[in-house]
């Protein structure tokens, strides 16, 4: 049984994904700021297989800079390791660049880029003992260098490619402590944030079965991969 912290859990693919691990029977560090979504989560997961596999951790991620400690008192009392850490949980803002404010584009990063950063930091320590090792940061299509791109997602495509460049530069320094780091650059799944982006548009993709082909990543993808971002696409966006 694999320890798995996933953010964004409350919804869309962080929760299909905390199903899929569940109902394998690992246990799921559930991550989100929604803490009525998560409980219900958490306890659709733990009825599913009649165990406790399933944890709500509420917490919002952006306030890590401040609440380190406690969210790390929080994890500790749960748990002593954490086997993966999927950074799942993300921002979107889609407006034109003239238009955004800088007090949006730096919410953008401190979602997507500076708050996955963080816990990844926290969960070092918690990773010593494991034998899995493995980091999933979930970047996107958008910030994926060479893919199509959309007007009104500058600051969104930037932070996402930002999380993209620290998973290169990861996997090389955290080499040493057997520490794998890879992305998955998804593509349109339909979950509740891109419907809310694109309305226009009916993803190929539901959050289930993208969560499968996670689930396989983030459980045997260290074996051939490190410092990988790769693409998860059908249709762009």
């Amino acid at each position: 049984m694999m320890v798995v912290m996933i953010t964004g859990a409350s919804r869309g693919i962080g929760a299909a994904l905390a199903e899929s691990m569940t109902a394998s029977g690992h246990r799921v560090l559930l991550i989100s700021r929604n803490r009525s979504r998560l409980q219900q989560l958490e306890e659709r997961c733990n009825g599913k297989t009649g165990k406790a596999l399933a944890v709500s951790i509420p917490f919002d991620l952006t306030d890590l800079a401040d609440l380190e400690e406690e969210f790390v008192s929080r994890v500790k009392g749960i748990t002593g390791k954490v086997d993966a850490l999927v950074n799942n949980a993300g921002q979107m803002i889609r407006k034109p660049f003239s238009r955004i404010t800088l007090r949006e584009a730096k919410g953008l990063f401190d979602a997507n880029f500076f708050a996955p950063a963080a816990l990844i930091r926290i969960c070092l320590p918690l990773m010593e003992k494991s034998e899995l090792k493995h980091v999933v940061n979930v970047t996107s299509m958008a910030g994926f260098q060479g893919s199509g791109k959309f007007s009104g997602l500058s600051f969104y495509s930037a932070s996402k490619s930002a999380l993209g460049g620290l998973t290169e530069c990861l996997a090389e320094e955290l080499k040493a402590e057997g520490i794998k780091v890879n992305g998955l650059a998804i593509g349109a799944v339909q979950t509740e944030m891109f419907a809310e982006a694109f309305p226009e548009f009916q993803a190929p993709l539901d959050p289930s079965q993208m969560a499968e082909l996670m689930k396989w990543f983030v459980l045997e993808g260290a074996r051939y991969f490190n410092g990988k971002v790769l693409p998860v696409s059908l249709s762009t966006p």
